[in-house]
């Protein structure tokens, strides 16, 4: 699977600039490429889609945050450690949509997901994700905790 096969659609984040209503965040990522690879993916050896709490999603800085950094934004299988999906994004787009997903789950009830992940292949609806967790790491492979959202009371 290659990275430009992936296309990510972001919604609801720009209350955070305005300061407006808050909204929870959603990213679309349509997959172009072939079905199958990427079906097997997020299938589990049970031969059921994996769940929310099955994947980890994070973003890999390419170099140090500042302009016209970019960033690798992955979906791993938590069981694994596996990459089910990677694709490139501008990291000041990624980190404006985690502000958001931080900004949501301060009025948003424990149980509810901080933002959505919906995964669709050729446009037909496939896999959607409620999460509560989005790591950042810097180009050296470190945590970078400020920038992460990571839900209270979750130990990494």
């Amino acid at each position: 699977m290659r990275r430009e096969h992936f296309t990510l659609d972001v919604t609801n984040i720009d209350w955070v600039e305005t300061d407006g209503e808050p909204a929870k965040p959603s990213v679309s990522i349509d997959f172009t490429g072939p079905a199958t690879m990427l079906r097997e993916r997020l299938t589990g050896p049970d031969g059921d889609v994996l769940e929310a709490n099955e994947t980890d999603a994070a973003l890999r800085l390419q170099g140090p945050l500042g302009d016209d950094t970019t960033g690798v934004v992955s979906v791993t299988n938590r069981i694994t450690g596996e990459f089910i999906l990677e694709l490139n994004e501008d990291a000041d787009d990624v980190l404006q949509f985690i502000r958001a997903a931080r900004g949501y789950g301060e009025d948003a009830a424990d149980d509810e997901g901080r933002y959505e992940v919906a995964i669709t292949l050729d446009g037909d609806p496939f896999v959607s994700y409620d999460k509560g967790t989005f790591l950042v790491y810097d180009d050296e492979g470190s945590l970078l905790r400020q920038h992460s959202l990571i839900p209270s009371g979750v130990e990494l």
